[in-house]
């Protein structure tokens, strides 16, 4: 089943901040789509994919995010 999530994301402050965040998302198993915004610091995410990792991922690229509702 592919959804999409809205993600909040803060510490992005450049265009190479949003090309980490959206590598590591799109490396998250079931993920088939990514948009990253340095503007209004979200990303939208669709596939068949768990929120937990798409917040572990970006994590892991060095930046802090919440689901949005």
């Amino acid at each position: 089943m592919s959804i999409e999530m809205k993600l909040s994301i803060t510490g992005m402050t450049c265009n190479h901040c949003v090309a980490h965040a959206r590598k590591n998302l799109e490396a998250v198993p079931g993920v088939s789509v990514v948009e990253v915004s340095l503007e209004s610091g979200t990303a939208v995410v669709k596939g068949d994919v768990d929120a937990a990792a798409l917040l572990t991922a970006v994590k892991d690229a060095g930046y802090e995010a919440v689901i949005d509702e």
